[in-house]
């Protein structure tokens, strides 16, 4: 294993929301706490993004019981303002996250390199329910 090109797996939702909301609340920390989780039980407690090509982030995600919890993050490679995303996770897999603008709604298209010790149908059920988290919370989200 490791010598042959890495399993993509890509997720999508269709968020009704302008892509410029949908862009900040992908984007920025505050927003970034309230939906990152897969599931009820987890949770964002922290959350840091530098925004640029270079630029850094990191999400720490944990289980509401304290059981588990892990840092996801890593360095972008491009940023496109209201359009794309790519990069790098520390562990070297690629992630790109394409925003596409549909009147006021936005499409949202999430590929990723499989890791190799879960299933890929996992990973993928995995991401597809953050995707979803976000897409309930940029449609219901009341700005202060």
């Amino acid at each position: 294993m490791g010598t042959d090109k890495p399993v993509t797996i890509t997720v999508e939702a269709i968020v009704h929301s302008p892509v410029e909301s949908v862009w900040k609340y992908w984007t920025e920390p505050k927003h970034i706490t309230q939906w990152n989780k897969a599931s009820d039980d987890w949770h964002t407690p922290y959350a840091e993004n530098d925004l640029k090509v270079g630029g850094k982030f990191v999400s720490r995600m944990e289980a509401k019981d304290g059981s588990f919890g892990f840092d996801f993050g890593g360095v972008y490679d491009e940023v496109n303002m209201n359009e794309s995303i790519s990069y790098t996770i520390a562990d070297g897999r690629k992630v790109k996250i394409a925003f596409i603008r549909q009147d006021n709604d936005t499409k949202i298209i999430e590929s990723f390199e499989a890791e190799e010790t879960n299933a890929i149908e996992m990973q993928q059920a995995g991401w597809q329910a953050i995707l979803d988290n976000f897409k309930k919370y940029a449609e219901n989200v009341k700005e202060q």
